[in-house]
């Protein structure tokens, strides 16, 4: 839904010195749940909670927009260090002569803004800002062929921002200052007894999943058949004591489709199991919709069958749907976390031994011609390049050479060095001792805040249908922030506390299953439908007219890369389709122009 946080006013009004203290005429402010005083107005979005200091930190209680105004003139901008749950808040102060805005920890809900220092428009979308004008950012849409979406606080226009996860924003009459009111402290040096931790885990589950009941005639869950949303649909089953309505994607494509342990799943727990197989009909029906339904480009190739899944869901008459996102990012459970834990045993050698060994592996050694000896010169190259530029290695764009991509207007306007600045910023907030934490607090930002939880809030928003995450839960994710390192990556096995706690209740199938999710089969589908490839090279083409891409370069993607290796680029034809989609649902988007 469009709007449902927004507004717009005059902060010369609200600044003035000589003004009386009363909110300004020019504040306009829209929200679900809206609260005012003499002094100030506050408007939120979500399900916030506040701590209550009287029964400890970890209880929470239900918080309106009226009880967020009266903690914010108790405890002043540390109020956000205060609040729980999944929120957006934008609160005017007359009386301090101030706006604050804020958002929870994961970002699961957005808050994007525009001020020049006399007026400021907010909203929960990029697109309804008010005054965000035609001009894009040069550098976002490099980001986003970067990233495959746009990590914030940048938008993809130019004069919009966006509030980063965990972050808030106080503008008063000395600036605008950004800060984190969440703190990435882990405690490393914690090891509960095993069965005390395994039971305190369960319960946690159960609480989270349960509280997402409330006021909910009909709540489903998504199941890929992975670990995280078979547990969310195990635990539905058991609180509810039925067999809760569940919702499967499946690929007719060979390496894609996990229907098969989805099914393990629902009849595991008992499951009301539906199942949808998606085709190249679908995608072309939905395509556009999808991509115009984001309020900026977004490449997640996982959002299209998310977005069926959700509507099958809301047809079926389910009120909300609980997402298993998460559980990989707090425990450890992508395998890119053990692939970098192999590449870190190399700086563990005495640097005298390095030192001999590198120059065997430079790109001209003979060495590198040797079979055999050749991986073992990739490994020392690989592991050379220090975190996090390492997890970005064998980036789409980079590979293929931005200046063979882009448009020579577009690259010229453009920071190549620029993603790789805001991934070290990004790494550098958390001072962890571990490899595993550092990783995962990354990708609490790239992974779940930019792209994991933007593509279900926008399948399920295009359905019309409510969302919840349970893994997310702030008490599951303080418990995740407790437990040593090696119970999430255990030398290289994948989050060993998570299985092992879990175990005896999930299937062992499940257990033992390497993870894929709803990934999209779209480059092997491109290259074998005929419609697909038409709408595909379409819009590269348009691309390429609007001098973002080089028509060259879409020639050789589509008639020479595509085929050869569809599962491989089909990834860059997917997200370049996308953004031209997206551009064409923008109003007059023929103006659209871009400038750094």
């Amino acid at each position: 839904m469009k709007d449902r946080l927004a507004g717009q006013l005059d902060l010369t009004r609200l600044f003035d010195p000589l003004a009386a203290r009363a909110l300004p005429a020019s504040l306009v402010l829209r929200g679900n749940d809206v609260a005012r005083d003499a002094d100030a107005t506050c408007a939120v979005i979500g399900s916030p909670s506040l701590k209550n200091d009287l029964v400890g930190n970890a209880a929470r209680t239900t918080a309106s927009a009226g009880q967020l105004l009266r903690a914010w003139h108790e405890h002043g901008a540390e109020v956000a260090a205060r609040i729980g749950g999944s929120y957006a808040l934008v609160i005017v102060d007359a009386a301090r002569q101030c706006v604050f805005l804020a958002v929870d920890r994961f970002a699961v809900e957005t808050l994007c803004y525009r001020t020049d220092g006399e007026t400021l428009a907010f909203s929960d979308r990029a697109d309804c800002v008010e005054g965000r004008g035609n001009e894009l950012d040069a550098q976002a849409i490099f980001d986003y062929l970067y990233f495959h979406m746009i990590p914030a606080p940048r938008t993809i226009f130019r004069r919009v921002r966006r509030l980063p996860a965990a972050h808030a924003l106080l503008i008063d009459r000395y600036g605008v200052q950004e800060t984190r009111h969440w703190r990435l402290d882990f405690d490393e040096q914690n090891r509960p007894p095993f069965a005390a931790a395994r039971e305190t885990f369960r319960q946690l589950i159960r609480e989270s999943v349960a509280e997402q009941l409330s006021g909910q005639s009909r709540v489903g869950a998504f199941l890929s058949g992975g670990t995280d949303s078979s547990t969310v649909a195990g635990m539905l089953c058991q609180i509810t004591g039925t067999a809760a309505p569940v919702f499967s994607i499946g690929f007719d494509a060979e390496g894609y489709d996990e229907m098969e342990y989805a099914r393990i799943a629902a009849r595991h727990f008992g499951c009301e199991h539906h199942e949808y197989y998606l085709t190249p009909a679908d995608l072309l029906a939905s395509m556009p919709a999808v991509a115009q339904h984001h309020d900026q480009p977004f490449g997640n190739s996982s959002a299209l069958p998310a977005y069926y899944c959700a509507r099958i869901a809301q047809a079926d008459g389910c009120t909300r749907m609980l997402a298993g996102d998460g559980g990989d990012e707090l425990f450890g459970g992508n395998s890119r976390y053990a692939v970098q834990r192999l590449f870190e045993f190399y700086h563990a050698l005495p640097s005298g031994i390095r030192r001999r060994i590198e120059p065997a592996c430079a790109d001209d050694s003979p060495m590198r011609r040797i079979p055999g000896l050749k991986q073992v010169c990739g490994y020392v190259r690989h592991s050379r390049v220090p975190m996090p530029d390492r997890l970005q290695t064998f980036n789409l764009i980079m590979q293929l050479d931005p200046a063979q991509v882009l448009g020579a207007e577009l690259l010229g306007q453009v920071d190549l060095g620029e993603p790789s600045r805001h991934m070290q910023a990004t790494w550098n907030e958390c001072l962890a001792p571990s490899l595993i934490n550092r990783m995962l607090a990354y990708d609490w930002r790239y992974t779940l805040a930019d792209s994991d939880l933007p593509k279900v809030r926008g399948a399920t928003g295009m359905a019309g249908i409510a969302v919840a995450y349970p893994l997310l839960a702030d008490r599951l994710t303080d418990f995740s922030m407790s437990l040593p390192p090696d119970w999430k990556l255990r030398r290289f096995k994948l989050r060993w506390f998570f299985k092992e706690a879990l175990r005896g209740f999930l299937p062992d199938e499940i257990l033992i299953k390497k993870k894929k999710g709803f990934g999209l089969p779209f480059g092997v589908w491109t290259a074998r439908t005929p419609a697909l490839r038409e709408l595909a090279a379409d819009s590269l083409t348009t691309l390429a007219t609007r001098g973002i891409v080089r028509a060259d370069f879409v020639s050789r993607l589509m008639t020479e890369y595509l085929p050869e290796h569809p599962g491989y680029y089909g990834e860059m034809v997917w997200i370049l389709t996308m953004l031209e989609q997206w551009l064409r649902g923008q109003p007059e988007s023929s103006s659209l122009t871009w400038a750094n």
